[in-house]
């Protein structure tokens, strides 16, 4: 199986991932896939869902940087240092 994937629909304003692990449980086969920009973005999916043609490209697809980094990148991780910066606040 391919190890390097292309969402056709950004993740948290990302499209390249790798593949890290099948999971097998009983009939069920979950994939492990992280970001190749940032691994903070990781999935798990049905391994049906990595091979629908529709979602997912095998290899990592040429694309321009505004494609394959989006503005909804930026968002998430925003988003997560604002909640960091929450815990970090001491009484």
């Amino acid at each position: 199986m391919n190890t390097n994937w292309t969402s056709k629909k950004p993740i948290n304003g990302l499209s390249h991932f790798v593949l890290l692990n099948e999971i097998k449980d009983k009939e069920k086969i979950t994939l492990l896939l992280v970001s190749v920009l940032d691994d903070e973005i990781s999935l798990e999916i049905p391994k049906g869902e990595l091979m629908n043609k529709k979602n997912w490209s095998a290899g990592w697809l040429d694309c321009p940087k505004s494609k394959s980094i989006t503005k909804a990148y930026f968002k998430y991780k925003d988003s997560k240092k604002n909640k960091e910066a929450i815990k970090k606040i001491f009484i």
